[in-house]
């Protein structure tokens, strides 16, 4: 593995040195040793680390290890693993909030640090690349006219297949007829909203305006929708739909 920049937030000077010396044999590189919460924080501006070993509880600090962790994470993105004597549910609930790779008790076992460490490390870089797969617009760029046109998934009313195209309605009465399947398309309109009412009909229940027995009416389209018999009844439960009581028989 490559060696990782630490920082150790600890203020007992035993367990720090054993901490250190456990992170160097292992290879990596300890920044500082933090005993306070304005220790940590200068280090951390200093000489910004790979990651953080925090212990919660912090004699004679300004603040424990979470509120530490929290300004050093506004401070510097990375990598949070706690080391605690306390096992208390309210205090593993309120680490949760910082989202710590690890969360480990002491005493801690020389080796079992080293493998967290490793795994902690891989796993916050596994997450960063993946977050920055995520595109950052919500609008889709339909293939138009040898280019892109930006649409908002929202003003989509309905996308109907036509053989190997699909025709795209939008709320303002404006359509798009592309080459692509409707199966493909769908996985673009992944909210709850869109409902694939047939293999032919994707729509927007936000804009449906009218239910009737075999038929739905979106706003302002005026030809109504065909619904399949076998979708009724999953299109309803995905409905508010208020139901009236059955009178008492006599």
């Amino acid at each position: 593995m490559t060696p990782l920049k630490i920082l150790i937030v600890e203020d007992e000077t035993i367990t720090a040195m054993d901490l250190r010396e456990t992170l160097q044999e292992a290879g990596h590189v300890v920044t500082a040793i933090a005993r306070t919460f304005q220790d940590a924080v200068k280090s951390v501006k200093n000489n910004p680390p790979d990651l953080a070993l925090v212990d919660i509880h912090l004699e004679g600090s300004s603040a424990n290890g979470i509120e530490t962790a929290k300004k050093l994470l506004e401070i510097h993105s990375m990598p949070i693993m706690y080391l605690t004597a306390n096992s208390e549910p309210e205090t593993f609930q309120l680490a949760k909030e910082t989202v710590p790779v690890a969360y480990l008790l002491k005493p801690f076992r020389h080796d079992e640090l080293k493998l967290q460490i490793e795994m902690a490390y891989h796993y916050f870089q596994y997450t960063l690349t993946k977050s920055s797969d995520i595109p950052v617009s919500n609008y889709l760029y339909f293939p138009v006219d040898n280019g892109h046109e930006k649409i908002d998934p929202n003003d989509v009313l309905y996308i109907e297949a036509d053989g190997s195209y699909v025709e795209i309605f939008l709320a303002s009465k404006k359509t798009y007829y592309i080459s692509m399947n409707l199966g493909h398309l769908a996985q673009y309109f992944p909210t709850p909203n869109f409902y694939r009412l047939s293999r032919s009909l994707l729509i927007n229940l936000n804009y449906l305006e009218r239910l009737e027995p075999n038929h739905l009416y979106l706003v302002n389209h005026e030809p109504p929708i065909p619904i399949p018999a076998t979708s009724r009844k999953e299109l309803m439960n995905k409905l508010r739909v208020v139901r009236t009581k059955k009178a008492p028989s006599h």
